[in-house]
């Protein structure tokens, strides 16, 4: 059984510059790390293996610097790893994304699950997950916690939905997209490390996908556009009051009702 798990770079910090043009980050020169919730999802293909035998492939879209997760990735288990690196990738929405995924997907698979986390610090949209599996024409499901079985052409798994939870089976291939709640993940092997140290990554690009239409990838190939980005306003303004605590209680009452934070009871 072969899985993949779709992972990606993203900021490792918040102060990160916005494109005025493109409404994109500026991430050249960035510090960057794994995202945090495709950790979950690493986690969920590496108990798989353990279980099942089956063989991962970690698979990332962005620059040549985020070759490190898939180093990240090989250190916690994985057995292989492929990078859609293009620079006609740049400036992708969700869907112009999940577009590019699916054809690297169908060009290094095929697989017989692909695992994703629930989103991603940066994007936060939650939506590449559903698009991918759309895309490739296989059933997916959103906010698994848990993968009760999975067999050669069937997967059984636990869906958290709001107040339930539903107990699913999806015939393979299919997508999933897993909950923190799946599992906790484990660190990276400094043992792993040194044996993957000269592993080979492999690079796919525009040229490699059987759509080779660059109007299809990239800020050509999406339809959402960035209107406007701004940081939000911080109010650092301070006052500090004397006084005994009825004279402060009454000055604060007036200050919420000037600020109409209180409707006046008067």
């Amino acid at each position: 059984m072969k899985i993949a798990i779709c992972i990606k770079q993203v900021p490792g910090t918040t102060a990160v510059e916005v494109d005025p043009v493109t409404g994109t980050l500026k991430r050249d020169g960035v510090e960057s790390k794994l995202n945090p919730c495709d950790l979950y999802a690493l986690e969920t293909a590496l108990r798989l293996k353990e279980s099942c035998g089956a063989s991962l492939t970690a698979v990332t879209m962005g620059p040549p610097q985020a070759q490190s997760i898939l180093r990240e990735a090989f250190m916690m288990g994985v057995d292989e790893a492929v990078l859609v690196s293009d620079r006609k990738f740049g400036g992708s929405d969700v869907l112009s994304t999940s577009y590019t995924l699916a054809q690297a997907l169908e060009c290094a698979g095929p697989f017989d699950l692909i695992i994703c986390g629930r989103q991603t610090t940066d994007g936060d949209t939650a939506q590449v997950g559903s698009e991918l599996a759309e895309l490739l024409h296989i059933p997916h499901a959103a906010n698994v916690i848990k993968i009760r079985s999975l067999e050669e052409k069937q997967l059984q798994a636990t869906v958290l939905l709001p107040g339930c939870r539903m107990q699913i089976s999806m015939q393979l291939p299919a997508l999933i997209a897993v909950d923190e709640s799946i599992a906790e993940p484990r660190l990276p092997s400094y043992k792993l490390k040194l044996a993957t140290a000269d592993r080979k990554i492999k690079l796919l690009s525009l040229k490699d996908f059987t759509d080779t239409d660059e109007s299809h990838y990239g800020q050509s190939g999406s339809p959402t556009r960035v209107v406007r980005v701004f940081p939000p306003e911080h109010n650092t303004r301070q006052e500090r009051w004397e006084g005994s605590g009825q004279e402060n209680a009454l000055r604060l009452a007036a200050f919420l009702e000037e600020g109409k934070f209180l409707q006046n009871p008067r």
